[in-house]
C-alpha cells in the first residue's frame, strides 16, 4: 500500500481550518493527482451528505472510538477539545503552524477493481483496512514524540494522539479508488499530562515505515490472502492482484483524458468567468462533464447512483470475462520457519541504501526497519502480524550487522536520526578515496599564452575565453594527474573543452571525453570535436561488468583477459576500441553526475594505463541515480582544481548573475532574497493548486510552441511529467495538431502518436538512438516508429513497436535528469522540486525562465521556493556522514535528563559532548583544507579553529587525567565525592587548559558526536 503524509497549516486567517471542514463534509477526494500538495489542494471538492466523521483515540495501544459533527471537527483541527473548546496546550497562530498531518491509506488501484466487482471481497478489503488503520495509529501513538522546553530540545513520549479517518470510495475523476486518510492531530497529549505539539519532522521520517506496515498487510494477511484465493486471485510480485493487473492500465489511461477533458472545460469557464474562481458547485459539474465526454450514449451529467454500472461496462469492454465468477486458486505461502533470514537483511540493508543517496548514504533505524518489513512482505509468507514481529526484529538485527554506525559513541538515540551507513557503501567511498589518493601527482599547467592563441585561432570572433575558461584549458591541457573543472550553469565548459583539445593534441596526447549517458556524450563529442562516449562503455571496454546479487545489491566485477564474457560469450583480450596510455586525458562530463561505483571503476583503469582524469561539471545540479559524491571525492584531492564563475548562457546579465546566488545560498535569509528578487522579475507563476500548477505547464508549452520556441518543462516526479505529457497530447489532439488515426504503444502502455514528442530510455547500437535522447516521432508503421532528432529534422532514426513499448515514452515534460544539459528558449519548473531541480531548471532557458509555487499568497510563494533553493551538507567522506548525522541528532530532541545525575554521570557527559566538539572541530578544519586544496590562496580560518581544538583537546586530557585519579581514589578506598570534586574542577574552567574559542565552541556544539 502506498500513500503519503501531508502537512496541513493554519494558512492566513485560518484558512487551512475552513478547508479542512469543505474536504471532511463536501466531497469526493483527489488523492489519485500526481501532486496532491496539502492544504491548498483542498478547494476544489464537491458536495458529500456526511454529518460526521470518526474519531480514533489511542493511549497505550488501547483505541476508543466516536464521532464528531462539523462545529466538533472545527474545534478538533484548530487545536481544541471538540467538546469543551478548551485550548489544548500553546495555541499557535503562525500561518505556518502545522494543524494536522493527512496519511493516505492508498492500495494498488487492482484492489479498488476486485472490490467494485467482487462483493465479498469488497467486505474483505475494508476488513484489511480496518486492520491496517489500527496498526497504523497504535504505530504513531508509539513512535511519535512532543516536544519540550526553550527551542523544543526535549523529547516527551506521547501518551494520547487523536486521529479523524475519511474514507472514500472514487477519486474525483470518478475512477474506482477506495482509500482512506487518517488525520493525525498535531496536538498530543505526553506522559506528562500536558498538551503540545507532535514532532512532525519524525512523523515525516516515520512514515517509510508506515508505508512498509501497508504492503506487508496488502501481501501477508491470512484472511485477505485467503479471501483472495476462494474467488480465484493472487497477488503478483508487483502487489497488484495479478488476475487484473491488465485492466489497471486502461483505466489510468482514460483518468488521464478526464483530466484533460477538465482542464479544458476550467480554462473555457475562466475564459467566460474573467475574474472569477469557480466554487464546489461548479467544478462538480466540471467534473461530470469531463467524465462523461466522449462516452457514447451516456448523459452531459452523470447520475453518482449509476457510476458503479457504468465503470463495470468500461471493465467489460476491457476485458469481457473481468466481471466473471472465477475458480478458486491455490494458495501458495512460505512457512515463515523455512525463510533465509540472512537473505532477507541483506535485501532489508540494500533496500534502506537505495532510499539514502539524498543523504549520503546515510539511513536511520526507521528505514531499516521499512526495509526488513518491505522484504518479509515480498518473501511469500503468509501469517498474522503478531507472529511476523519476532521474524522482522530478527532480520532487523541482523542487517545491523552489515551496518557501519555514524554515531558509535552516542548510546541510545531517537530512531529517525540517519546514523547508520551500509557497510558497502562505507568500504565504497574510503576504496574511491584511497585510489584518488594514489594517483594524485603534481604538475604544470599548459602554457596561458598559447590557450589563449588556440581560442582566438579555432573559435568564432565574437567568443572569447574568460579568465577562468583559459585556467581550465590550460589545467586540462597540463600534466596535472587529476584536474576538476567546477562551474555553474551556462559556463562555457564545452566552450573550453574545444581548446583543451588543441593543446592536448598538440602535445600528442590523446583526449577522450566520456559522460554518464551516451546522449550526453554524443552531446560534448560533436561540439568539442572529440572521441565521446558513454563512461559506461569505456568501462565494459576495459572489461568492467556490472549485475546484481540475490539481495538486489550492485555487484561490480573485472574481467581478466583470457576470461569468457558470459554477455557476448567471447574472450576478453583488453580494451579493443578506447586504448589509453599513459599522459592521455579522460575528461569526464557532466561529472556531477557519476556515481561511486563508475568512479571506482575509472580510477582503477587511469591507475593500469598512466592516464589522467579531468572532472567536469557541477556537484549542485543533478545527482546520479547511485551514490553521489565522486566528483567532489576527487576534488578534494586534485592538485589542480580552477572554479568558473561567469555565465554566459543568458541573454540578461543581471539573471545570470541571480542564478549564481540562486545555485547555493548561504543561509535561509540569502535564499529568501533570490526569491523576492524572482517574484519582482515575475519569474514566479502563483497557483491555488497541483491542478493549476498541471494546467499552467501545459499552457506554457503552447505558449511557446506557437511562438516556434522550446520550452523545458520540469516536474518533481516521474508520475507527474506523464500527467502532463498526456495533458499535452489530448490538447493537441483537440486542436488538430495530432491525428490518433495511427498510434505506437509506448512505455507503460502509454499512446504515443505521429508529432507526439518522446524520449527513448535505452542505448540501442543497431537502431542508434540513445537514453535519454529527445526525438519527434514522424511515422508509425506496421514493423516500426519513424524518429527525427528533435532540433534537427535530418537526423532520423527507426526502432522496432517493440522498443517503442519497452523504452520510448512521451517527453514534452520531464524530471530534472531528462532536462539536464539542455538548453532551451525558455524553462517552466514545476511545484515540488528540490534544490537541484530548481537549479537546473531555472538555468534551461537562454529568454524565459519561470518557477510553479502552490500558495494562497505570495510570501508564501516566496518562502516555498526559498525553502526549495536550500540544500544539506555535502558529504563526501565518513567523517563528513558522521558529521552531518551529529548535525541531525543535534536538531532532534533528546530524552529528559535526570535532576538527580550524580557527579559522576555529570563527568561522563561533559567529556562525551567535549569529544563531540573535537570530532566537529577536527571535521571543520577537513573540510577547510579540502576545500582549499589546489588553490593559490590560504584558509584564514584554519589557524583559528586548529588554536581552539588544540586548546579544547588539552583540556579534555587534563581532565581525563583527573577523572583517573579520582576512579584510582575510589579504588583505593576513597571517597565517592572525589568525582564531584573533579566535576567542580571542570567548572573553575583553569585558563592553562582552556582558551576564549574552545569554551564558545563548546556551547554551540553539544549535540555533535564524540570521537573515536
Amino acid at each position: 500500500m502506498r500513500g503519503g503524509l501531508e502537512r496541513w497549516k493554519r494558512g492566513v486567517e485560518s484558512q487551512g481550518v475552513r478547508q479542512a471542514m469543505a474536504y471532511a463534509f463536501k466531497g469526493n477526494c483527489d488523492s489519485h493527482l500526481r501532486a496532491v500538495t496539502g492544504v491548498e489542494a483542498l478547494a476544489e471538492y464537491s458536495r458529500g451528505t456526511a454529518e460526521q466523521v470518526t474519531r480514533f483515540t489511542v493511549e497505550d495501544g488501547s483505541i476508543e472510538v466516536d464521532g464528531l459533527n462539523a462545529d466538533e471537527l472545527r474545534r478538533w483541527v484548530d487545536g481544541h477539545d471538540p467538546f469543551t473548546n478548551k485550548p489544548r496546550g500553546r495555541e499557535l497562530t503562525s500561518p505556518h503552524a502545522d494543524l494536522i498531518l493527512d496519511g493516505t491509506i492508498n492500495a494498488p488501484k487492482s484492489y479498488s477493481i476486485v472490490a467494485l466487482i467482487n462483493d465479498g471481497l469488497a467486505t474483505e478489503f475494508e476488513a484489511l483496512q480496518d486492520r491496517l488503520r489500527r496498526c497504523i495509529i497504535t504505530t504513531w501513538q508509539r513512535e511519535l514524540n512532543a516536544r519540550r522546553g526553550a527551542g523544543g530540545s526535549i523529547r516527551e513520549s506521547v501518551h494520547r494522539i487523536e486521529v479523524v479517518e475519511l474514507q472514500h470510495r472514487r477519486s474525483r475523476a470518478l475512477d474506482p479508488h477506495i482509500h482512506r486518510h487518517l488525520w493525525l492531530n498535531v496536538k498530543v497529549l505526553g506522559d506528562d499530562g500536558k498538551w503540545s505539539n507532535v514532532d512532525s519532522r519524525v512523523a515525516m521520517k516515520l512514515h517509510t515505515l508506515i508505508n512498509a506496515e501497508g504492503e506487508l498487510a496488502a501481501r501477508t494477511d491470512p484472511a485477505w490472502i485467503a479471501a483472495l484465493a476462494r474467488n480465484g486471485y493472487s497477488i503478483g510480485d508487483d502487489g497488484e492482484i495479478a488476475e487484473l493487473g491488465h485492466a489497471v492500465r486502461a483505466l489510468s489511461r482514460r483518468s488521464n483524458q478526464i483530466e484533460a477533458n477538465r482542464a479544458k472545460l476550467l480554462l473555457e469557464w475562466r475564459a467566460e468567468h474573467p475574474g472569477q474562481q469557480p466554487d464546489h458547485s461548479v467544478l462538480q459539474h466540471l467534473d461530470r462533464l469531463a467524465w462523461a465526454k466522449n462516452r457514447p450514449n451516456k448523459p452531459g451529467v452523470v447520475d453518482e447512483s449509476e457510476w458503479e454500472h457504468l465503470v463495470r461496462d468500461e471493465l467489460r469492454a476491457i476485458d469481457a470475462d473481468i466481471l466473471q465468477e472465477r475458480s478458486p486458486a491455490r494458495r501458495r505461502s512460505a512457512a515463515i520457519e523455512t525463510l533465509d533470514r540472512d537473505l532477507l537483511a541483506a535485501k532489508a540493508i540494500v533496500d534502506a541504501d537505495a532510499r539514502s543517496t539524498a543523504c549520503g548514504g546515510r539511513f536511520s533505524s526507521y528505514d531499516l526497519r521499512a526495509g526488513a518489513t518491505r522484504a518479509v512482505a515480498a518473501s511469500g509468507v503468509v501469517a498474522s502480524r503478531d507472529d511476523l514481529q519476532e521474524l522482522i526484529d530478527d532480520v532487523v538485527a541482523r542487517g545491523v550487522t552489515q551496518t557501519v554506525d555514524l554515531l558509535p559513541y552516542e548510546g541510545k538515540r531517537p530512531q529517525h536520526i540517519k546514523g547508520f551507513m551500509a557497510s558497502s557503501t562505507a568500504r565504497l567511498k574510503v576504496e574511491l578515496a584511497a585510489r584518488f589518493d594514489a594517483l594524485t601527482r603534481l604538475g604544470e599547467p599548459f602554457r596561458r599564452a598559447t590557450v589563449v592563441d588556440i581560442a582566438d585561432a579555432i573559435l568564432d570572433a565574437e567568443v572569447t575565453l574568460d579568465e577562468g575558461q583559459v585556467g581550465a584549458a590550460s589545467a586540462i591541457a597540463g600534466t596535472d594527474r587529476l584536474v576538476t573543472v567546477t562551474g555553474p550553469a551556462g559556463a562555457g565548459k564545452t566552450t573550453m573543452l574545444r581548446v583543451a583539445r588543441i593543446a592536448l593534441a598538440q602535445q600528442r596526447r590523446q583526449l577522450v571525453v566520456v559522460a554518464p549517458t551516451k546522449k550526453a556524450a554524443s552531446v560534448a563529442g560533436r561540439e568539442i570535436g572529440a572521441t565521446a562516449l558513454s563512461l559506461h562503455a569505456l568501462l565494459v571496454d576495459h572489461g568492467w561488468r556490472w549485475s546484481r546479487d540475490e539481495a538486489g545489491a550492485e555487484v561490480w566485477r573485472r574481467l581478466l583477459v583470457g576470461e569468457i564474457d558470459e554477455r557476448t560469450r567471447r574472450v576478453f583480450t583488453g580494451p579493443r576500441h578506447f586504448a589509453l596510455g599513459s599522459g592521455d586525458r579522460v575528461v569526464v562530463d557532466e561529472a556531477g553526475m557519476v556515481d561511486l561505483h563508475a568512479a571506482n571503476a575509472l580510477a582503477t583503469i587511469a591507475a593500469e594505463t598512466g592516464a589522467g582524469i579531468a572532472m567536469v561539471g557541477d556537484h549542485l545540479q543533478a545527482m546520479p541515480v547511485g551514490h553521489a559524491g565522486a566528483m567532489a571525492c576527487m576534488t578534494r584531492r586534485a592538485t589542480a582544481v580552477v572554479e568558473l564563475t561567469a555565465v554566459h548562457r543568458f541573454r540578461d546579465p543581471s539573471y545570470a548573475a541571480l542564478t549564481l546566488r540562486m545555485r547555493e545560498p548561504a543561509s535561509k535569509e540569502d535564499a529568501l532574497a533570490v526569491a523576492t528578487e524572482l517574484d519582482g522579475r515575475e519569474q514566479i507563476h502563483r497557483v491555488a493548486d497541483a491542478v493549476q500548477a498541471r494546467d499552467a505547464m501545459v499552457e506554457a508549452y503552447f505558449r511557446w510552441a506557437t511562438a516556434r520556441k522550446r520550452v523545458a518543462l520540469v516536474t518533481s516526479t516521474n508520475d507527474e511529467a506523464d500527467a502532463v505529457n498526456e495533458a499535452i497530447q489530448e490538447r493537441r489532439v483537440e486542436l488538430g495538431q495530432l491525428h490518433p488515426d495511427r498510434l505506437a504503444v509506448g512505455q507503460g502502455e502509454q499512446r504515443l502518436l505521429e508529432g507526439d514528442v518522446v524520449q527513448t530510455r535505452l542505448n540501442d547500437r543497431v537502431a542508434d538512438v540513445e537514453n535519454r535522447a529527445l526525438w519527434t516521432i514522424r511515422r508509425i508503421g506496421p514493423s516500426g516508429v519513424e524518429l527525427a532528432a528533435l532540433g534537427d529534422s535530418g537526423d532520423v532514426r527507426h526502432v522496432s513497436l517493440d522498443y517503442a513499448a519497452e523504452h520510448m515514452h512521451l517527453a514534452y515534460a520531464s524530471t530534472v535528469h531528462g532536462i539536464q544539459g539542455e538548453t532551451t528558449d525558455a524553462s517552466v519548473v514545476g511545484p515540488g522540486v528540490d534544490a537541484s531541480g530548481l537549479y537546473v531548471g531555472m538555468t534551461r532557458g537562454r529568454v524565459h525562465n519561470e518557477a510553479i509555487a502552490i500558495a494562497w499568497t505570495a510570501t508564501a510563494a516566496r518562502e516555498q521556493i526559498a525553502d526549495s533553493m536550500m540544500r544539506g551538507m555535502t558529504e563526501v567522506t565518513i567523517e563528513d556522514s558522521m558529521r552531518a548525522a551529529r548535525s541531525e541528532l543535534g536538531r532532534s530532541a533528546r530524552e529528559r535528563n535526570d535532576e538527580g545525575l550524580d557527579a559522576l554521570d555529570q563527568v561522563g557527559e561533559w567529556m562525551r559532548a567535549t569529544g563531540r566538539a573535537l570530532a566537529e572541530l577536527d571535521a571543520q578544519i577537513a573540510t577547510e583544507v579540502a576545500s582549499h586544496h589546489g588553490r593559490h590562496e590560504a584558509g584564514a580560518s584554519i589557524a583559528v579553529l586548529a588554536d581552539s581544538r588544540d586548546g579544547l583537546a588539552r583540556r579534555y586530557e587534563v581532565v581525563k587525567a583527573r577523572l583517573v585519579g579520582a576512579a584510582n581514589q575510589v579504588h583505593d578506598g576513597g571517597e565517592v565525592t572525589a568525582f564531584a570534586h573533579t566535576q567542580q574542577r571542570i567548572r573553575r574552567s583553569p585558563t592553562e587548559n582552556s582558551t576564549p574559542q574552545a569554551t564558545s565552541f563548546q556551547t554551540t556544539t553539544r549535540a555533535s558526536t564524540s570521537i573515536g
